[in-house]
């Protein structure tokens, strides 16, 4: 199996993350290596914030959890408290994608990302939660902070950072799998 397979493989989900900040020529290429991903007709309607200010992370965390904790619908607030009570799983950094529309792309681009994290060997976590605290009041305030260029939404963020206790990918279905000859 090639190098590449195995990324894709060996990536998963990290819910519980060491505090541990990687290097950051390890991030930059994280950064860059998103910037490759394709998009529709080549738009590339985003910008990559990596944001390593664990102070503007955790105010983006007690907002969010804030909000969701607010909600009459307690199903999400519930799902993360018994995860910790917390967001964002103590990932000491994150790259939140900014965009000016299309969904897939920020799907593309947050895996890319994703992708040449675990090649890093930094574990992730695709969070689209992130998002919250854009959703609220201070939503403004952290578009500003996180330097949102005019007229982008979050689209989607990459926790990242070295997992408390190694992970694995999760089990291949191979049922879902449908070949047509």
């Amino acid at each position: 199996m090639n190098e590449t397979l195995q990324t894709i493989y060996k990536r998963y989900t990290c819910r519980a993350f060491t505090g541990e900040m990687p290097p950051d020529g390890d991030l930059q290429a994280i950064a860059e290596a998103a910037l490759a991903a394709p998009s529709g007709m080549n738009g590339q309607p985003w910008r990559v914030i990596l944001v390593k200010d664990r102070a503007l992370i955790a105010d983006m965390e007690a907002e969010g959890l804030a909000r969701v904790q607010a909600d009459p619908d307690q199903a999400i607030w519930e799902r993360l408290r018994g995860r910790g009570g917390t967001m964002f799983y103590n990932a000491p950094c994150m790259i939140v994608f900014a965009s000016r529309g299309g969904a897939m792309d920020a799907g593309i681009i947050v895996q890319t990302a994703a992708l040449a994290a675990a090649s890093q060997g930094i574990d992730s976590c695709i969070c689209g939660m992130a998002g919250i605290p854009f959703a609220g009041e201070r939503g403004g305030e952290f578009k500003r902070r996180l330097g949102f260029p005019e007229g982008y939404e979050f689209g989607v963020a990459l926790l990242m950072g070295y997992a408390v206790s190694p992970g694995k990918g999760h089990e291949l279905d191979y049922d879902k799998i449908t070949i047509i000859e």
